[in-house]
């Protein structure tokens, strides 16, 4: 369910309400020309005979409308839907509907312009506006976007990209669909859209250099067109019975604490949004301190010689200077340690996303037979034991683990799952809002030219047709947290040794796509991108310049730009790198106290 529970209320008129009430769900079947839409397919002909795929289609719908038979509209207040179709959220659930007969349905695409540039941090964790929830959110121009379309498409035997953003207040889009809808029990509307009507009605869209992307500027006629088509590309398909599932939290219903401990006051920044925290892991003062012993101790690997911090070391925001990571056994990775500062909004980890918790990802990397290659049992039975494994007395300022278990989770028992949600608890509170860069949006401090410049190249569109000359940085690591998506193909190689996401997904338009990780204190993570390839900043950025290599899967918004990358001067190349740098946290600098003391 994508949307936020409301009280019902009258658009037209004030009318009596019945006590019985009844559920309508609506559900959203993407299509092209008539048939199911296959993402990721570059088999889509649209009007002007071009074949297209489509990777991303997400929006935010608002003011949700029935009108009874009798003519009155009835409606909901501040009610918010996102639907991001690829990753299966394609319905909305609206509660306590008087009971009765309905013609018609309407609702907008879009936001009113009193919440599109209100706090958007208001929003808690799994509301539709909250930005970690939808990834629609522009954050430095503190307004959102309300439809997002992208894919790719065939231009003269290559494949480019396009990207459809549609925004700005005046802008939304309306879609009133006739109805026969008896809502005397609970009811589900299958609601068709036809991303092939996007593209041919009314205004019929010819994809080129000019017209492959959008972000609705002023007098932006390819949006306007867009934003008409959007209004007849939907259509009631069906309408049948619904039987309301209960919903499942995330996690599970236990909830271990000590009876004594002390709540964890997580401070961040005031623009990041509300992070979804795990509600049977409540984060407490003693759960954290416990979370940090256990990232610290060697004898979580099989020779006692390696820790987490082994590899993520917290004088470089949790990350490692060596391209791939040596395990106990002498074992070479394949892929660069990820820095760890700010999970509590991410939901998978791991480069490929594999795991989709924080406590399941904290388990894999001592049982992996390349990290430190130990069982889960025997990891538990050393850290249990009162001295070290050789005999000798234990040092002073040794974890008195039962003491400490005790009073984070209100038993000396040490268990596997509660060592996970130990170092759950230590992760989540790793964040990372103190930087230059947030001193400067605090008025604190002021960017010099060269930092200035690169802050406004970051956060602009490459896009000469329309006057725009930026770094494009911004679709992929936007906000408060640096990261606007999750997976991305960024361009490394044009053939894969590493399928990344697709081992964890198996779809064919998954391929070559990695975790896009925040840039928080990247001056720090080097080496960078999943292999470790680029030593440097500079690399990284004349990559996104001269080498960015084609193949089905690359971004749109990256496949859109010339071959190669962007043409950027040597001084903006420069200006980005200055910029970059005024993302790093003094508690993450080599000279600063290792993080975990920072939690006692």
């Amino acid at each position: 369910m994508n949307c936020a529970k409301t009280n019902l209320t009258l658009l037209a008129a004030a009318i009596s309400i019945s006590a019985v009430a009844a559920d309508l769900r609506v559900d959203f079947a993407p299509q092209f020309n008539g048939s199911p839409l296959v993402f990721d397919a570059l088999k889509n002909k649209t009007a002007a005979g071009q074949k297209i795929s489509v990777t991303r289609l997400d929006f935010l719908a608002s003011e949700i409308a029935l009108r009874r038979t009798d003519g009155v509209w009835i409606g909901q207040t501040n009610w918010f839907a996102f639907i991001g179709a690829r990753d299966g959220k394609t319905n909305f659930l609206l509660e306590n509907i008087p009971a009765g007969n309905y013609d018609a349905i309407r609702f907008q695409i879009g936001l009113p312009p009193e919440i599109n540039h209100g706090d958007a941090a208001q929003w808690p964790a799994n509301h539709p506006l909250n930005p970690d929830m939808n990834h629609l959110y522009w954050g430095w121009s503190r307004e959102y976007v309300f439809l997002a379309l992208e894919g790719g498409w065939q231009n003269s035997g290559e494949q480019s990209g396009f990207s459809f953003h549609l925004a700005t207040d005046s802008k939304l889009m309306t879609v009133e669909l006739p109805v026969a809808l008896d809502l005397n029990s609970s009811r589900e509307i299958q609601v068709g859209l036809d991303i092939g009507k996007i593209f041919s009605a009314p205004n019929t869209i010819q994809l080129s250099a000019a017209t492959d992307s959008t972000h609705s500027r002023t007098n932006d006629l390819l949006a306007a067109q867009l934003r008409a088509n959007v209004e007849d590309a939907f259509a009631i398909e069906n309408v049948k019975e619904f039987s309301r599932i209960a919903e499942l939290i995330r996690g599970t219903n236990q909830i271990e604490i000590g009876p004594s401990a002390t709540p964890y006051r997580l401070t961040i920044s005031a623009l990041a949004p509300q992070p979804d925290l795990p509600r049977d892991n409540p984060i407490t003062i003693e759960g954290v301190a416990l979370g940090g012993k256990l990232f610290f101790d060697r004898r979580l690997s099989a020779d006692n010689s390696e820790s987490c911090a082994t590899c993520h070391n917290p004088h470089l925001a949790f990350s490692q200077p060596r391209r791939f990571s040596r395990g106990v056994d002498g074992d070479i990775g394949t892929r660069n340690a990820m820095p760890l500062e700010n999970l509590a909004w991410k939901d998978s980890f791991f480069w490929d996303g594999r795991a989709k918790t924080l406590r399941g990802q904290v388990l894999q990397p001592i049982q992996n037979p390349i990290e430190m290659h130990e069982t889960l049992s025997e990891a538990l039975a050393k850290i249990k034991q009162p001295v070290p494994p050789d005999g000798r007395p234990a040092p002073p300022g040794a974890p008195d683990y039962p003491k400490m278990f005790n009073a984070a989770f209100g038993s000396p028992e040490i268990t596997i799952d509660k060592m996970a949600r130990a170092l759950e608890q230590f992760l989540l509170v790793q964040v990372s809002f103190d930087s230059k860069f947030d001193h400067v949006l605090n008025g604190q401090e002021k960017f010099t030219d060269e930092e200035a410049r690169g802050y406004i190249l970051f956060n602009t569109e490459y896009d000469p047709y329309h006057g725009q000359y930026g770094a494009d940085c911004f679709h992929c690591h936007g906000g408060p947290l640096f990261q606007s998506q999750n997976f991305a193909n960024n361009g490394l190689d044009s053939a894969f040794s590493d399928l990344g996401l697709y081992k964890t997904t198996h779809r064919a338009g998954d391929e070559g796509k990695f975790a896009v990780p925040s840039l928080r204190n990247v001056a720090l993570t080097a080496p960078y991108m999943h292999d470790g390839r680029f030593r440097t900043l500079d690399e990284v950025v004349e990559h996104y310049c001269t080498a960015m290599k084609r193949s089905a899967t690359l971004d749109p918004n990256l496949a859109k730009h010339p071959d190669g990358g962007l043409p950027l001067g040597a001084d903006d190349k420069r200006a980005l790198v200055a910029f970059l740098k005024t993302l790093t946290d003094e508690k993450f600098l080599p000279t600063a106290a290792p993080a975990v003391l920072a939690t006692k």
